[in-house]
C-alpha cells in the first residue's frame, strides 16, 4: 500500500496552547478528506496539521494529560523534543525470537511508513530472554506515532496532531476519535503541587554478597579466556505508600544541565520506563553515521573531586583506558562490515556529568548502500560492549545465567525512527515503575583486574541521579 502526506499549518503565529488547541480543531473540522482519497482507494494518508505555540515546560504539560500512552524525548544536545500522547499508528510487535529477527521485522515494518513520520519507542534488551511479569506492558518492540504531540525543533516550538487514514478504516471514525482526544487535551502545565509519595522500603536485587559472587564467577571467565569483558547489571527496588505519576521523576531530575538524552515511555497509568542516559546507540542521516564508544568511569563523589580531578584519574586509569579500548575497537571492527569512510576519534575524550565522569570517543562513517537500514544498523551495534560484553554471543548468555532479573527495556535501543533518519540512545540510568514500585537499573563494566567491592559501588553512583529525586542518599 502506496502513501501520502499532507502538512495543514493553521497559521504562523505562535499562539497559546490554548488558542492552538482550538485552531487545531477548527482545521480538522473543516478538513475534506474525499477528494485527496478519491484518486487511489488503496492509499492510506497521513495528515498533520500544525500549529506554533509560545514556549512552555514538555514535562509539565504531559503530566496534566489524562491520555495514554504518554511519551517524551529529548536529544542531548537539548535542541530537539517531543511530548507525545494518544497513538496515530504503531509500529510493534511482541512474540518470540532473537534481537536480530526483531530488528529484520522492525525494519520491514519502519520502511512502509511515510518518510517524515516519527515514531517514539524501544526493544528489549535480549528478547530470547524470559521477561519478569513487570515488563508485560513493555512489548519486543513498540514504537508509537503520537496523536498529539509538542515539538521543539529547530529553535521553535510547536503543537500538532496526526490523522492517519486507512481504506480499512471509515475516516469519519479516525476525525471523530482524534477530534474527541483534543477535547480532552489539558492546556495547564503545573504540576508543582504533585509530590512522590513516601518512601516504605529500598532493597537490593542481589543483594551485596550475591553481587560479588555473581562478578566473581564472571572474572574466572577472563582467566579461562573465554571472555574479556562482561557489564552485569543491579536492580534496586523502591517501595512507595501508593501509586504515582512516574512522570514526577523527570519533572525532578536535578541536573537539567546534564548532557544526556531523556527518554519516557508510560503506555499505560502508572506503568512507565525512563532512561537518563549519557550514551549514544547511534544518530543516522540517510547513509551519515554517527556512534560512539562510552565505557570507563569515575565517581566524583569517591575521588571528592570535580571535572579537572575526574579526567586525570580516568586517563591515568589502566583499567578504565583498557575497558574502553575493548568497546571502542569492536565498534570500529564491527563498522567494517557495514560501514565505508569510517572515522574513529583517536583521542579519547572526557564526558562529563554532574556526579560521574565517561571516558568517550566518536565516530563517524558512511553506510554501504546495501546497509542504508535501521534494522542493519541495530542488529550490528546493540549491544554494544558497554552494556553487553566482548565477544557479544558470549556475554549475553552469561548475562542471563547470572542476574537475577530479565533486563526487560533496561540497557536496549530507545529513541525515534523515520524512514530518512533516526537516533537512539542506549537505555541506561533508567527505571521502570509499575504501580507504587519503582525499580531502577544500574550496571559495571568488568574486566580482567575489575574489583567487585568498586563495582558494587559504581552501581550505586550511577543512580545516583534518581535516587536523589526520592531524597534519598545512596
Amino acid at each position: 500500500m502506496s502513501e501520502q502526506h499532507k502538512i495543514i499549518t493553521s497559521s504562523e503565529e505562535s499562539l497559546s496552547i490554548q488558542k492552538a488547541v482550538s485552531r487545531l480543531k477548527e482545521a480538522l473540522s473543516l478538513f475534506d478528506y474525499r477528494n485527496i482519497l478519491s484518486d487511489s482507494l488503496d492509499q492510506s494518508l497521513l495528515v498533520t496539521f500544525s500549529q506554533p505555540v509560545q514556549p512552555l515546560e514538555f514535562t509539565g504539560w504531559l503530566c496534566c494529560q489524562p491520555v495514554f500512552p504518554k511519551l517524551f524525548w529529548m536529544n542531548r544536545e537539548k535542541d530537539f523534543s517531543v511530548a507525545g500522547i494518544g497513538i496515530a499508528d504503531t509500529i510493534e510487535f511482541n512474540g518470540s525470537g532473537n534481537n536480530d529477527e526483531c530488528f529484520q521485522r522492525f525494519g520491514l515494518a519502519a520502511a512502509g511508513k511515510d518518510s517524515s513520520a516519527r515514531y517514539f519507542g524501544g526493544f528489549h534488551f535480549n528478547n530470547q530472554e524470559t521477561q519478569d511479569p513487570i515488563w508485560e506492558k513493555f512489548s519486543s518492540f513498540s514504537f508509537v506515532l503520537p496523536l498529539i504531540q509538542l515539538t521543539f525543533e529547530h529553535n521553535t516550538f510547536s503543537l500538532s496532531c496526526h490523522l492517519w487514514l486507512e481504506s480499512s478504516v471509515d475516516p469519519e471514525i479516525k476525525i471523530s476519535a482524534l477530534s474527541e482526544v483534543l477535547d480532552l487535551v489539558v492546556t495547564d502545565s503545573d504540576c508543582s503541587a504533585m509530590k512522590l509519595p513516601e518512601l516504605q522500603d529500598l532493597s537490593y536485587n542481589p543483594d551485596e554478597r550475591i553481587w560479588i559472587e555473581q562478578c566473581q564467577k564472571a572474572l574466572l571467565t577472563f582467566h579461562s579466556g573465554g571472555m574479556e569483558k562482561i557489564m552485569l547489571a543491579r536492580q534496586t527496588v523502591l517501595e512507595f505508600s501508593s501509586s504515582f505519576s512516574p512522570l514526577l521523576f523527570l519533572l525532578q531530575y536535578p541536573y537539567p544541565q546534564n548532557a544526556i538524552y531523556r527518554f519516557y515511555f508510560e503506555p499505560a497509568e502508572h506503568h512507565a520506563f525512563f532512561s537518563f542516559s549519557p550514551e549514544r546507540l547511534y544518530r543516522r542521516d540517510n547513509d551519515l553515521l554517527l556512534t560512539e564508544a562510552l565505557a570507563g568511569t569515575c565517581s566524583k563523589e569517591t575521588i571528592n573531586g570535580g571535572d579537572i580531578q575526574a579526567s586525570e584519574a580516568l586517563l591515568n586509569s589502566e583499567k578504565d583506558i583498557r575497558e574502553h579500548k575493548f568497546v571502542k575497537d569492536m565498534i570500529y571492527q564491527e563498522l567494517l562490515k557495514i560501514c565505508s569512510d569510517i572515522d574513529m576519534q583517536e583521542e579519547v575524550q572526557v564526558l562529563q556529568l554532574n556526579r560521574l565522569a565517561h571516558l568517550y570517543t566518536s565516530c563517524a562513517a558512511r553506510l554501504k548502500p546495501e546497509f542504508q537500514n535501521d534494522s542493519a544498523v541495530l542488529k550490528l551495534l546493540h549491544p554494544t560492549p558497554a552494556v553487553g560484553g566482548v565477544p557479544k554471543t558470549e556475554a549475553m548468555k552469561h548475562i542471563v545465567d547470572l542476574e537475577p532479573f530479565s533486563r526487560g527495556w533496561y540497557a536496549g535501543p530507545v529513541g525515534w525512527i523515520s524512514r530518512d533518519a533516526a537516533e537512539f540512545s542506549v537505555g541506561i540510568r533508567s527505571a521502570l515503575v509499575n504501580g507504587r514500585f519503582a525499580y531502577l537499573y544500574s550496571g559495571a563494566g568488568l574486566v580482567k583486574g575489575s574489583n567487585p567491592f568498586s563495582e558494587w559501588e559504581e552501581v550505586d553512583q550511577k543512580i545516583g541521579d534518581i535516587l536523589a529525586i526520592t531524597r534519598q542518599e545512596v
